[in-house]
C-alpha cells in the first residue's frame, strides 16, 4: 500500500509539473529567448574583439616585414663596404624577425579559418534567433486566444447578449427620435392649399407679390426718370 501511495504521489507531482510547464510555457520561452539573445550578443562582441586583435596582428606583421626588409638592404650595403661584422649582426636580427614573421603568418592563417567558421555559426544563430522571436509572437497571439476561450463563461456570454440588447434598444430609440423630428418638421411647415397652387399656376389674381411684379415696378420707375430727364 505504501508503494502505491508513493507511486501515486510521484505521478501527481509529475502531472502537476507538466501542467505548470504547459501553463507557463510562454514565460519559459520568453526567458529562453532572452538568454539566447544574450549569448548571441556575447558571441558577436567576442568575434568583433578577435577581429580587432587580428587587425593589430596584421599591423605587427607589416612592421616586422618592413624592418626585416630595411635591415636586409642595410646589411647588403655593409657587406659591399666590407663590414662583415655589421652584416653578421644584421643577419642575426633579420633571422629573428623572419622567425617572428613566420609565426605571425601561421597564426593569422589559422585565425582566418576560425573567423570564417565563427561567422557562419553566428549567421546561423542570428537566423534561428529571428525565427524564434517570430514564432514567439505567433505563440503569444495563439495563447491569448486560447486563454480567452478557456475563460469564457455563461455569465460572460450573457453579458455579451445584454450589451447587444442595449445597443439594439439604443438604435431603436434613436430611430424613433429621428422619425419624431421629421414629423415635427412636417407639422410646422404649412401645406400648400389648392388656392395657392392655382395662384402659382397663374389662375386668378395674385395675393402676394412676385419677383416679376417687383421687377416690372422698378422698370416703370426707370422709364419715368428717363422721361423726366428728356
Amino acid at each position: 500500500m505504501l508503494t502505491l501511495f508513493r507511486t501515486l504521489a510521484r505521478g501527481a507531482a509529475a502531472q502537476a509539473c507538466e501542467e505548470a510547464r504547459d501553463r507557463h510555457a510562454l514565460l519559459v520561452l520568453d526567458q529562453q529567448i532572452r538568454e539566447t539573445a544574450a549569448d548571441l550578443e556575447r558571441g558577436r562582441r567576442t568575434l568583433a574583439a578577435a577581429i580587432a586583435g587580428d587587425s593589430a596582428e596584421a599591423r605587427r606583421l607589416a612592421e616586422v616585414e618592413a624592418r626585416a626588409a630595411d635591415l636586409e638592404s642595410r646589411a647588403v650595403a655593409a657587406l659591399a663596404a666590407g663590414r662583415e661584422d655589421l652584416a653578421r649582426e644584421a643577419a642575426e636580427a633579420i633571422a629573428s624577425l623572419e622567425t617572428e614573421r613566420d609565426a605571425l603568418r601561421t597564426a593569422r592563417a589559422t585565425f582566418s579559418g576560425e573567423v570564417a567558421r565563427l561567422r557562419a555559426v553566428l549567421a546561423d544563430a542570428t537566423r534561428r534567433q529571428a525565427a524564434l522571436e517570430r514564432g514567439r509572437r505567433v505563440a503569444a497571439a495563439s495563447e491569448a486566444v486560447r486563454r480567452l476561450r478557456l475563460t469564457e463563461s455563461v455569465g460572460e456570454r450573457a453579458n455579451l447578449r445584454q450589451a447587444e440588447a442595449t445597443l439594439a434598444r439604443l438604435q431603436r430609440i434613436q430611430a424613433e427620435a429621428t422619425a419624431t423630428d421629421e414629423a415635427l418638421v412636417a407639422i410646422e411647415t404649412p401645406e400648400e392649399t389648392i388656392a395657392d397652387r392655382l395662384e402659382r399656376e397663374g389662375y386668378g389674381p395674385r395675393t402676394r407679390p412676385s419677383s416679376g411684379d417687383v421687377l416690372a415696378r422698378l422698370r416703370s420707375r426707370v422709364e419715368a426718370v428717363r422721361s423726366a430727364s428728356a
